[in-house]
C-alpha cells in the first residue's frame, strides 16, 4: 500500500527530505547541511556530489524516522535553488566542475558587456529576466569557456547541463532521466517563456550548444522512475519538480491570478501569480513562470533579495557572533529598538528592484552604545526592509491592493520580524501553518500527478492556516524606519 509522498527540498545551504502523508501530514523528516565553497570572493560554489550525498542520507532517515519502507511511497517531489549551474560527464554522471551557485557574481563582467552591446531587451522579452550574474546562461557560458574541453565535448554531445532538480533526477534516475520544469528553465536566461521553448538565438549568444540542454515539461508530471541503484530502490515515480520559490507559491495555495506569498529563506522571495497574462515588469522586478492548480505554466511577478536568512548565517559563521542560528530572535529582542542601526546585507550584491552587483554590504548607524543586539536586530530587520521594497515595487506593477502577504520559509517562525513586516507593509502577514512549504508545494506537485491527492483544492482544505499579524505602528515611527533603511541604502549603492 502506497503511504507516502517523499518531497526532496534541496536548497541552498542544506538539504531536506520529508514524507508526507495522505492529510499532508509530515510523517518523517531529516536535515543535512553541506558545504559551501568561497574560493575568491564574490564566488560560491558547491560540490553537486556531496548535494547529492545529503539527498540520500535525507530519504533514507526521514524513512526511517516515519517507519516506511521505499515501496511505500507513492512518488517523489523535487524543489531546489534554482539558477545553480551544474555540468556533468553522460557516460560517468561525474560533474566536470563544482556547481556555480545563484549567489555567485563572477560573471558580472559578462552581463555588462551584453547590456552595453544592447542585448537586454532581447533577452527580457524573451525570458522575463534581467542580464545578471543570478542567472544560469552566463554561468553556464563560463563553465563550457573555463573547463578544459567542456565546449568541445558539449558539441560532440558528452555532457549535460542543469540545475539542481535535473542533476538530482539524473542521480535518482541512475543517469537515464535528463529533464527539468518549466519554472527552472524559466531561469536559465535561454528559455523562451512565451513560446515555452529553449531559444536558438540567445543560445547562440551564450555559445550554448542544444545538445546540453534538458526537456523541458509542465511541474506535475512523469519525469522518470527511481533506479535499482538508488536509496529509494527501483520504479518509484518522480512526478513533480519546481524551483523552490514556485513551489512554496503553489504550496501555499496562490494559484489563481492576484495571489502572492513571500519565501524568508537563504534569500527573500516574493513571488505573485499573474495566471495566463504575460507582463513585463516597470519596476525591474522579473516574469518568470509558475504554477497552475494542475501544475501547468503560468506567469509570475517576482522580485529576489539575495541575503535573506543568510544573513544571520553569516553572524553565526563569519563575525562569530553567536553560535547558532536560533538564538538571533532572542538576543533581537533584548533591546526595544534598532538604535538607529541599520544593516544592508549586500554580501552578494543587491537584487531586485536595485540589481547592483557592485554594491557590498554596510552596517551603519553605530554609536558607543551600539552592542551586538543591536547589530542583531538591525540584521533581522533587513529582510523586512527589503521585502517591503520588492511589495512597494508589485504594488506598482500589478496595481492591485495588497492585503495578505503570505508567508513562509524558517525566518517567518521569528513573530518579532512578522509583526514588522506587517507593520511596515500595512497589509495582513499570514505565515503557514508549516513553515517549509516549498516541500510541501513539491509532494502536493507529485501527488496530483499519480492521484495521492484529487486536487490542488482539495490538498489545500487538508493544510491549516497559520498564525497571521496585522498592522499596529503609526504612521510616524514607520516613515521614520523607512527613512533610515533608504538612507542606509543609499550609502552602498553604486554610483548611477
Amino acid at each position: 500500500m502506497k503511504q507516502a509522498i517523499l518531497a526532496i527540498d534541496q536548497g541552498t545551504t542544506g538539504t531536506r527530505s520529508y514524507l508526507f502523508d495522505s492529510r499532508a501530514r509530515v510523517i518523517g523528516s531529516a536535515y543535512r547541511e553541506f558545504s559551501q565553497h568561497f574560493p575568491k570572493p564574490g564566488l560560491v560554489e558547491h560540490d553537486a556530489l556531496e548535494i547529492w550525498d545529503t539527498v540520500q542520507a535525507t530519504g533514507r532517515a526521514a524513512l526511517k524516522a516515519a517507519g516506511l519502507k521505499p515501496w511505500a511511497v507513492a512518488a517523489v517531489g523535487i524543489t531546489n535553488q534554482r539558477e545553480t549551474t551544474a555540468l556533468w560527464d553522460r557516460a560517468t554522471s561525474k560533474p566536470l566542475h563544482r556547481a556555480i551557485v545563484w549567489q555567485d557574481r563572477r560573471t558580472a563582467p559578462r552581463c555588462e558587456a551584453l547590456k552595453r552591446a544592447g542585448r537586454e531587451a532581447e533577452f527580457r522579452n524573451k525570458t522575463g529576466l534581467l542580464l545578471d550574474p543570478y542567472f544560469s546562461g552566463t554561468k553556464l557560458e563560463w563553465l563550457l569557456q573555463n573547463v578544459p574541453g567542456a565546449a568541445a565535448r558539449a558539441r560532440r554531445g558528452e555532457i549535460a547541463f542543469g540545475t539542481m532538480d535535473s542533476w538530482l533526477l539524473w542521480k535518482l534516475s541512475g543517469g537515464i532521466a535528463h529533464l527539468t520544469d518549466h519554472s527552472n528553465a524559466s531561469r536559465t536566461l535561454l528559455y523562451d517563456i512565451r513560446k515555452l521553448a529553449w531559444d536558438p538565438g540567445l543560445m547562440r549568444t551564450l555559445q550554448v550548444p542544444a545538445s546540453l540542454l534538458p526537456k523541458v515539461q509542465a511541474s506535475s508530471s512523469l519525469f522518470g522512475m527511481s533506479a535499482r541503484s538508488s536509496f529509494l530502490g527501483a520504479g518509484v515515480p518522480i512526478a513533480g519538480m519546481a524551483g523552490d520559490q514556485q513551489a512554496a507559491l503553489f504550496g501555499q495555495g496562490c494559484v489563481e491570478a492576484g495571489s502572492l506569498k513571500n519565501t524568508y529563506g537563504t534569500g527573500c522571495f516574493l513571488l505573485l501569480n499573474l495566471g495566463k497574462k504575460f507582463r513585463l515588469s516597470r519596476h525591474r522586478l522579473l516574469t518568470t513562470l509558475v504554477c497552475d492548480a494542475q501544475g501547468a505554466p503560468a506567469f509570475g511577478l517576482e522580485g529576489s533579495v539575495f541575503v535573506g536568512g543568510a544573513v544571520v548565517q553569516w553572524l553565526r559563521d563569519g563575525l562569530k557572533m553567536i553560535a547558532s542560528s536560533g538564538e538571533i530572535e532572542a538576543l533581537a529582542a533584548s533591546v526595544p529598538d534598532n538604535g538607529g542601526v541599520y544593516f544592508v546585507p549586500a554580501l552578494t550584491g543587491l537584487g531586485a528592484p536595485h540589481w547592483d552587483p557592485a554594491a557590498k554590504g554596510a552596517i551603519l548607524g553605530l554609536t558607543r552604545g551600539s552592542t551586538r543586539a543591536h547589530v542583531a536586530r538591525a540584521a533581522l530587520e533587513s529582510m523586512a526592509y527589503q521585502t517591503d521594497d520588492l511589495l512597494q515595487a508589485m504594488r506598482g506593477d500589478s496595481g492591485l491592493p495588497i492585503r495578505e502577504l503570505r508567508v513562509d520559509g524558517g525566518a517567518s517562525k521569528n513573530a518579532m520580524l512578522m509583526q514588522l513586516q506587517a507593520d511596515l507593509s500595512g497589509a495582513r502577514v499570514r505565515r503557514a501553518a508549516l513553515a517549509e512549504t516549498t516541500a510541501l508545494g513539491a509532494a502536493c506537485l507529485a501527488g496530483l500527478r499519480v492521484g495521492f491527492w484529487k486536487s490542488a483544492a482539495a490538498f489545500q482544505k487538508l493544510a491549516k492556516p497559520g498564525r497571521a499579524f496585522t498592522p499596529r505602528m503609526k504612521p510616524a515611527p514607520r516613515a521614520a524606519l523607512l527613512a533610515g533603511w533608504k538612507a542606509a541604502l543609499g550609502r552602498v549603492l553604486s554610483p548611477a
